[in-house]
């Protein structure tokens, strides 16, 4: 992509009434618009990242036998009336009315409707287990939108929903997306300080486990046993808690964090009430055994933002970068335009995801944007570069530029 292709621009202000450092660095780079308190936009090469991410989340959910699908956003007061429409067991609908007055909820999550959906299709038991999983919008309404894009009225996620025979089965399950969810933040470069965490499993378990990424921008506070790879979330943290894990207070590091991912064990707590069951090898009826597992992928580029900036910006890891390179061409010369436009191209038949910087304006300004969006390689074409026959070379995280020849930057990005 070219940048006077982009109708984005980097900004030097933010609107005033955004305090975070999330939201700040990506309204300034161009990659989110604020619409309203809780509500972004995602621009271009807000879009390109978040689906860089999204592609990690799906790989991983489908080596684990997760099939996706898109459910509904619009949601009947029929399909929860048994288990939580009541906005006082759920406060945080939006709700809306068709012109019938037939009264409809705007889906916050899918526990409820992939249950009654899944009732078409369970019969038997040779119908499980089964994984479906979707990656959509969902919307919540929020009493407090704050913390830019880590809590906002609607965001990306993915959600899957495990349907098993038992117990067992949920359970070997259960032990195999733990890691597929380690695997995901590891690959977008925060696996190091993100934990795995007891957690209140609210009505369906004694616990639930949520995967929180130590960051001061967080909501929760967390207490880490550096020794057992877990920790505990604030809100279960009793001598009760501690007893069962075997862990002794003293030893444990107080941090605060940003809940990234969650993953709970709903036994049939909607399977019954929704009468979603399957005849065993017996022939005898079943209710089905379920899990649910969600990803804030908003959420996700939010806390990288957070966590992997400095004072020029935006720092991607390589993984989920808008793109892997930038090229900045310096002048308009016949033969530096050529070099840099050749460049180009070449990258791009390799492969290489590229963002060519051909606008005219100072060098200045060009490699401060550069540092604003993050780009992790950056690429100069000059005057200078074409008559010495090489590229001035810089990683985002370094200070000094190297010159390399084209084979050399070529072997560099790939």
């Amino acid at each position: 992509m070219k940048s006077s292709q982009l109708f984005t621009k980097t900004r030097k202000e933010v609107p005033a009434d955004e305090t975070a450092k999330n939201a700040q660095l990506l309204i300034k780079a161009g990659f989110i618009y604020k619409n309203m308190a809780g509500v972004y936009s995602l621009l271009p090469l807000g879009l390109r990242t978040v689906n860089n991410i999204t592609q990690i989340v799906r790989e991983e959910m489908n080596a684990v036998g997760g099939i996706e699908m898109q459910s509904a956003a619009l949601q009947s007061e029929e399909v929860w009336a048994q288990t939580r429409w009541s906005d006082e067991i759920v406060d945080n609908w939006f709700k809306t009315k068709l012109k019938n007055d037939t009264e409809l909820g705007l889906a916050f999550t899918h526990e409820e409707p992939m249950t009654v959906l899944m009732k078409d299709y369970v019969r038997s038991y040779k119908d499980l287990p089964a994984y479906p999983y979707d990656i959509r919008t969902v919307f919540r309404n929020e009493l407090r939108a704050k913390s830019g894009i880590l809590r906002g009225r609607e965001f990306f996620w993915k959600a899957l929903y495990s349907f098993s025979r038992d117990q067992q089965e949920h359970e070997e399950f259960y032990q195999m997306i733990t890691q597929s969810y380690k695997n995901v933040f590891n690959r977008i470069g925060i696996g190091d300080i993100t934990h795995f965490t007891f957690a209140s499993g609210g009505t369906f378990a004694k616990y639930s486990h949520e995967f929180q990424t130590v960051c001061d921008a967080g909501e929760d506070k967390i207490y880490i046993s550096k020794e057992k790879g877990v920790a505990v979330n604030e809100e279960v943290f009793t001598d009760e808690v501690l007893r069962d894990l075997g862990l002794n207070k003293d030893e444990l590091e107080e941090k605060t964090a940003i809940e990234v991912g969650n993953i709970f064990s709903l036994g049939t707590k909607f399977s019954e009430p929704l009468g979603l069951a399957y005849a065993n090898e017996s022939g005898e009826t079943e209710p089905v055994y379920m899990g649910s597992y969600g990803i804030g992928i908003t959420r996700l580029m939010g806390t990288v933002a957070e966590l992997l900036s400095d004072d020029k910006g935006l720092v991607w890891p390589e993984n989920i970068a808008p793109f892997k390179a930038v090229i900045c061409r310096l002048g308009s010369e016949d033969a530096v335009t050529q070099a840099a436009d050749k460049l180009y191209d070449d990258l791009q038949k390799q492969g290489i995801e590229v963002l060519y910087d051909d606008r005219d304006v100072r060098p200045g300004e060009k490699f401060a944007d550069a540092d604003l969006l993050g780009i992790p390689h950056r690429v100069v074409v000059s005057a200078k570069t074409v008559e010495a026959g090489q590229f001035e070379y810089k990683e985002r995280t370094e200070e000094s530029s190297k010159m390399l020849s084209e084979q050399e930057l070529k072997k560099v990005l790939a």
